[in-house]
């Protein structure tokens, strides 16, 4: 199956003719660069294949392409349009993710380590940062709108990988997340580098996305349709959980002492 076509580029990237142009050689999975052809449209993108996962401990083999297929589907259920258009579908060598290619704009800051003893204004605070045997810094990330919307996000697909490098802010001035196989498990696993909200209380326009999050994911609606196609039904059940702990406790998650917060390496 693949995912819904809710766009032009989505549409595109489902039906387009797939043609590898090179390698991404420092990811851990295979992750191939691509361009794909439709109706006299053609963009870059990333193509993930099930057979170049690497098998991992904690999640079921073979499911990473269909879980950053419903990080995205649950991306675009929230209207804030997080995570660059993702389908699922057979490509060069064999069934895998697709995703449009977002172009990182260079110059933009959302990450900072500084020897100051708080986090200056227009940053959050995430913990302290070994440079060297005598030397700390703190990590502090950006306090954005954009990534405050991220960071809740992340705890409803409970993100078990948000590194540094997973956010690409576009010159546009949009932000995006990538690489999202690392989500949905049915046990806490919220790993990130956007720790600087926790324990605050959410904004009124993530409230509000989570009301209707939960509408969308009651059974029979078509965002838990669609998610059924992707995950398990436990798994499915646990995001339903996730959004109504988030909508009760109205405030961002914190670490729970349980499992490493911040993943690594954090870059």
């Amino acid at each position: 199956m693949s995912s819904s076509l809710t766009t032009p580029d989505a549409e595109l990237l489902a039906r387009g003719e797939l043609t590898v142009r090179g390698q991404v050689r420092e990811a851990s999975n295979a992750v191939l660069y691509c361009s794909v052809a439709y109706e006299g449209r053609e963009a870059a993108c990333v193509y993930k294949p099930v057979a170049g996962e690497r098998p991992l401990w904690d999640f079921p083999d073979g499911t990473l392409a269909q879980r950053e297929v419903a990080a995205y589907e649950i991306s675009e259920a929230t209207g804030w349009g997080l995570i660059p258009p993702t389908v699922l579908r057979d490509g060069p060598y064999g069934q895998g993710m697709v995703q449009l290619w977002i172009e990182a704009d260079p110059e933009a800051r959302l990450l900072a380590l500084t020897e100051d003893a708080e986090a200056g204004e227009g940053w959050k605070a995430v913990g302290p940062a070994q440079l060297d045997e005598e030397r700390t810094a703190l990590l502090v990330h950006a306090d954005t709108p954009e990534l405050r919307r991220l960071a809740v996000l992340d705890a409803v697909i409970n993100n078990g990988d948000r590194k540094g490098g997973h956010l690409l802010p576009a010159p546009d001035g949009r932000l995006y997340g990538i690489d999202h196989g690392v989500t949905f498990h049915v046990e806490d696993k919220l790993r990130t580098l956007l720790w600087g909200w926790a324990g605050e209380e959410l904004p009124a326009e993530a409230a509000g996305v989570l009301d209707a999050l939960d509408r969308s994911l009651t059974p029979g609606a078509a965002l838990a349709a669609r998610l059924a196609d992707l995950l398990t039904g436990a798994e499915v059940g646990a995001v339903r959980a996730r959004v109504e702990a988030l909508r009760a406790t109205g405030r961002h998650p914190e670490p729970s002492g349980q499992w490493p917060s911040i993943p690594w390496p954090p870059v």
